[in-house]
């Protein structure tokens, strides 16, 4: 898979975009630059823009002002196709038929590179192979999705974004309703296909601490803007807890990795809180 040359190290840059539902806006005036080979967790409180900022910079949600770009480029002016070969998304929850079948789903991520006849060709199918073995979902190929376990469908989700051999990947809080077991799992393939594929990846993670862990860099939203960005060791502080998570902990290192890992023990008062934003 090769990886996007991306303009001055940064392949996915949102500059100063506006988003929002209906007449709901969530973000306002926000700027994001995503560097190339890096994993950067997006992470903040519920409604705090996360996945809404993923999809705007996916081409997912209309802007209503600002611009983003993919390798340089307004992605409002590429064509899917291209977009599609470039950058792959897993959105939150998705689905498809339960009789499909592991291969079949992991074929559709071939659409954007099939010629006239928009039919696999050899090349085509050797992505799939290549999918289905860096996922370690070669021996479910032919099973259906209904007879997975939640992690390994979501490995299977992965891989049909794989199969498009794009050197980016967005992922939409893909832990999700996963037990701990298969969250390490998913995120322990993250970091090897950054690690061995080079891909970039842009994830949105609620666990703050698996954030700390496998990413190298932490994106922290609240309200619809960025308070926080950096390393996790830089990011992750008892202040920022308690008045973005409007928590109290304490901060100790893991010692297996190395990561900052908070440990909550109680909730930050209302008075407290405001005191602390107003000093």
């Amino acid at each position: 898979m090769s990886q996007a040359n991306g303009t001055g190290n940064n392949v996915l840059k949102a500059d100063a975009v506006s988003v929002g539902y209906t007449d709901r806006p969530v973000i306002e005036a926000l700027s994001l630059s995503i560097k190339v080979g890096q994993i950067t967790a997006l992470v903040g409180p519920n409604g705090s823009g996360k996945s809404t900022l993923l999809k705007a910079m996916a081409r997912l949600l209309p802007l209503s002002a600002g611009a983003v770009y993919l390798d340089g480029k307004a992605i409002t002016k590429l064509p899917s196709a291209q977009i599609a070969r470039e950058m792959a998304i897993l959105p939150q929850g998705p689905s498809a038929p339960h009789s499909l079948t592991v291969a079949e789903l992991v074929e559709q991520g071939r659409f954007p590179h099939v010629g006239a006849l928009h039919m696999l060709r050899h090349q085509d199918h050797e992505a799939v192979r290549q999918a289905l073995q860096l996922t370690n979902m070669t021996e479910f190929a032919h099973r259906p999705l209904d007879a997975l376990s939640g992690g390994e469908r979501q490995r299977a989700w992965i891989a049909l974004t794989l199969a498009q051999s794009a050197p980016l990947l967005l992922l939409d809080e893909p832990t999700t309703f996963l037990d701990i077991g298969h969250q390490l799992e998913v995120l322990k393939l993250v970091r090897r296909l950054n690690e061995e594929q080079k891909m970039t990846i842009v994830l949105v993670l609620h666990d703050l601490n698996q954030a700390a862990r496998y990413s190298q860099r932490m994106v922290v939203l609240q309200r619809g803007a960025i308070v926080a960005d950096g390393a996790p060791a830089d990011v992750l502080t008892q202040n920022l807890l308690g008045n973005v998570f409007s928590v109290q902990a304490n901060i100790v290192t893991d010692p297996v990795s190395g990561t900052p890992v908070c440990l909550p023990y109680d909730t930050v008062s209302v008075m407290a809180l405001n005191k602390n934003l107003t000093m």
